[in-house]
């Protein structure tokens, strides 16, 4: 890890009710420890929730994001949809931008070079998804993939300091199945050398996302060059959450 932090993004996804709210406090109580000071935890619930959200952590040093947003800057006629203004006004941080549930209903680099463009505009904090498909990796297109999702998803945008990197393999998510080491070093540096060459940035923030679990983060963690987790399914229960936090650092 090159960076002062080591993040934890919970994207909880379609779950979550108001229920769930009662066990976020043992996640609450962690985050003030001393052991734990450099980890930096991001909840991302539901758009139903973030309300909730933001006012169960507000005494807390845990942030609060979206999963997604339109890509416009005002109101207006889109049925079911929330702007990055309204989620800043929320309370929120950071938007999740270019999730591959989100690429495969329709989000292609365009759209996401958008969104990316208003959310900075609005103050939040980007993060903002990339990573190859099956057929991709097998074909050993990797690195052309995510060159140009970032290529595309940042055209225009020449600070990134407010842009966290997630790399989420698409074939890793939800399957149990992580790169291997070497693999995925190797992803994570490329991804980083890129952006020190391209935008001039001393210490991008790269996370890894895909499957992470109590499990394998024993194996994760030896990674330096990884700055953090997006976690999906694992995040949900708190107790695996926090387990997972836990051994990042033991």
């Amino acid at each position: 890890m090159t960076n002062k932090y080591k993040y934890f993004v919970a994207n909880w996804k379609m779950f979550g009710d108001i229920k769930t709210l009662n066990s976020l406090n043992k996640v609450a109580k962690l985050s003030k420890s001393i052991k734990f000071a450099k980890s930096k935890i991001i909840y991302c619930p539901p758009y139903t929730l973030l309300s909730n959200f933001v006012q169960n952590f507000k005494k807390t040093k845990i942030e609060v994001g979206a999963q997604n947003c339109h890509q416009s800057n005002v109101s207006g006629p889109f049925t079911g949809s929330i702007n990055s203004k309204m989620i800043k006004e929320l309370g929120c941080k950071y938007v999740i931008i270019g999730h591959s549930e989100n690429r495969v209903n329709g989000d292609d680099n365009a759209l996401i070079n958008k969104k990316i463009k208003v959310s900075l505009d609005n103050k939040l904090k980007i993060l903002f998804c990339i990573g190859e498909n099956f057929k991709e990796k097998k074909n050993k297109k990797t690195k052309i993939v995510i060159k140009s999702q970032i290529n595309s998803g940042l055209k225009n945008i020449k600070n990134i300091k407010n842009i966290i990197f997630a790399y989420e393999p698409v074939w890793s998510i939800g399957t149990g199945i992580i790169p291997k080491g070497h693999e995925l070093k190797n992803n994570i540096l490329f991804i980083k050398q890129l952006l020190k060459k391209k935008f001039k940035s001393k210490n991008p923030k790269v996370l890894y996302g895909g499957s992470v679990n109590a499990k394998n983060i024993k194996e994760l963690r030896t990674i330096n060059q990884i700055d953090g987790f997006l976690i999906g399914g694992a995040s949900q229960n708190s107790n695996k959450f926090i387990d997972i936090i836990k051994k990042t650092f033991n």
